[in-house]
């Protein structure tokens, strides 16, 4: 059974850490969850709201519509979600919350439960402060799902026990006492009944970002440069949190900085790589092109929002795709990937390490504010730290330098386009490296044909590395009516559909299938054109304004996809959404 909650409030009332604490209970609890905080881009005040998906019988990869359980923290809550909840649902509240007539009116309409709990005289008589509130509209929560409440019991403890064990104490009697009032009055009213049962595997519940930073980790990146950019910084943030396991932080003074100081490292043999969002990828744009000349491997992941400019800084989009794949001036190789779920940031957080290095080339990862900042229940054993395989490519060994007869040529002209690459510090391997273009030593060389031989050289790369780039993937019924198409972080929510569609939850349908990118650049057109040959029915689900995955395909392949669902006003597809807009396609 899928079920929604959703918890709303203004910043500062708890409304994120209060969320993702009652996704990690229901995970222990048994639960496949799925939580996304969505904030204003300010401190204090304006409506936030933090929604929870759950399923005790198949994993969840994005939030749902229908709403079952409203938590209003603020009037501001009901004025902006009532309508959501869906008939039959409960909306959980302070005893004195002031509900309006037209509040009411909705409530008598859809036959919603309003419950009323005293959580403020809880929270002031208990804790002495009327701040505890959220914990008990949680404890009220937790008693309408059924679940235990010793789990969120453990959570509220490992949460606030870093204050102190008396606010721990306090916070979980206030939640303890909201649970049992809710049972008494409310559990029965309450329709949707969960069947927790302990997950076989163990589940590791995580966000986008942490999980990308681990899979960096893992390549062996010991080095991040970057400057706080939203929805990006928490990638910092990781390996701040963790240099006790060697890996340097460095934030600095602006982006250009950052990509600089990224380059210099992977010059010198460190893996480096920085982070940013579209804004500070734009600063960045020159120092990519620099790499490209030099040939020097880095990573730069750009986590996308809505643009342009500081457009909207807290809400995510996929605006970015046409312009990564053009930035900065002049013609170089570049590879790029865009994750599409938690499982696939750890991956992809290995990948592009190996292939930065293999293909001295610069790697640009694609993810995006929903995926970065969510938390999904993933199978723990696929953040394995010492499966990773680290791919060096041509990189020469100080013993490989001690043999050597000839003189070391940087740039060596090759079939493959990649030359050999030797780290500075060993006497043979003194060499120039210049962004003017160069002959095979490194040294300034403007002759036509040596232009012309060392551009192939570098483009050739491109071509070399479609052995390493995998096609589009399909999901769902091979003979399907239907086919989503779509790339990175939407890849969870169109598996959802797909998912429900097959289970039967939207009723009596055609099939859907999916088909998703996350090998972006190269693009492999040919083993492209043979998958959509297959296609009855494309439908592009993209996060911009103007279907960029669509436009690649036309430029690429010549295939046009003419139904489009496309969403760019900084919010998250639901599955609920993409099936209503597929009817009216038709």
């Amino acid at each position: 059974m899928r079920l929604t909650i959703k918890i709303g409030g203004a910043a500062g009332q708890g409304v994120e850490s209060g969320g993702a604490g009652l996704t990690k209970a229901l995970m222990h609890a048994g639960a496949h969850v799925y939580g996304f905080g969505d904030y204003m881009s300010r401190i204090r005040g304006g409506h936030n709201f933090f929604i929870l998906t759950m399923d005790d019988s198949h994993e969840v990869y994005s939030n749902s519509a229908p709403v079952h359980i409203l938590v209003a923290l603020g009037t501001e809550t009901l004025k902006e979600h009532i309508n959501e909840v869906i008939e039959g649902g409960s909306i959980l509240v302070d005893d004195e919350f002031p509900v309006s007539d037209s509040d009411l009116k909705v409530i008598e309409k859809n036959k919603l439960t309003l419950c009323k709990l005293p959580v403020n005289k809880l929270a002031s008589d208990i804790g002495g402060n009327k701040i505890y509130s959220n914990t008990g509209l949680l404890g009220g929560a937790a008693a309408l799902l059924g679940l235990d409440f010793k789990y969120l019991d453990e959570v509220i403890r490992e949460n606030f026990g870093r204050k102190s064990s008396e606010v721990a104490d306090k916070n979980a009697q206030i939640g303890f006492e909201a649970y049992k009032q809710t049972q008494i009055k409310y559990l029965s009213s309450f329709k949707w009944k969960l069947n927790y049962k302990a997950h076989k595997k163990q589940r590791m519940l995580i966000h986008g970002n942490d999980s990308f930073a681990m899979g960096a980790f893992a390549a062996g990146c010991r080095f991040i440069s970057a400057y706080p950019m939203t929805p990006a910084t928490s990638i910092i943030e990781w390996f701040a949190k963790h240099h006790k396991y060697g890996a340097v932080t460095k934030h600095v003074e602006d982006e250009i900085a950052a990509a600089i100081m990224a380059i210099g490292a992977n010059h010198a043999g460190v893996r480096s790589m920085t982070a940013t969002s579209g804004g500070g990828f734009s600063l960045m744009v020159e120092a990519l092109g620099l790499a490209g000349m030099t040939e020097t491997p880095v990573v730069i992941v750009n986590v996308q929002r809505g643009g342009p400019s500081t457009g909207l800084p807290t809400r995510t989009e996929q605006p970015d795709l046409l312009f990564i794949l053009n930035a900065s001036h002049g013609e170089f190789p570049r590879i790029v990937f865009a994750p599409g779920s938690h499982k696939d940031c750890f991956l992809t957080g290995i990948k592009a390490f190996n292939m930065a290095e293999k293909y001295q080339t610069p790697v640009l990862v694609l993810s995006d504010l929903q995926q970065s900042s969510s938390l999904n229940d993933v199978d723990a054993s696929s953040f394995d730290l010492n499966k990773a395989t680290i791919d060096r490519g041509k990189l020469l060994t100080k013993q490989d330098l001690d043999k050597m007869t000839e003189p070391y040529l940087r740039f060596k002209f090759t079939e493959d386009g990649i030359s050999p690459r030797a780290l500075p510090g060993h006497p043979k391997s003194v060499y120039a490296s210049v962004t003017d273009e160069h002959n095979e030593t490194g040294h300034i060389f403007e002759e036509k044909q040596n232009r012309i031989k060392m551009f192939e050289k570098r483009m050739m790369k491109e071509t070399t590395a479609l052995k390493d780039i995998n096609l589009p993937s399909i999901y769902g019924p091979q003979d399907a009516d239907t086919t989503l198409v779509s790339w990175g972080g939407n890849y969870g929510v169109c598996k959802d559909t797909v998912d429900m569609n097959e289970r039967g939850e939207f009723g009596k349908n055609g099939k859907i299938n999916l088909i998703y990118f996350q090998d972006m650049w190269p693009f492999p057109a040919e083993g492209i054109k043979q998958i959509f040959s297959k296609v009855k029915k494309p439908v592009l689900v993209e996060s911009n304004f103007s279907g960029q995955l669509g436009k690649l395909l036309m430029m690429t392949t010549g295939y046009k996809i003419k139904d489009k669902i496309l969403r760019f006003d900084g919010r998250s597809f639901y599955p609920e959404e993409i099936k209503k807009e597929l009817e009216r396609i038709g």
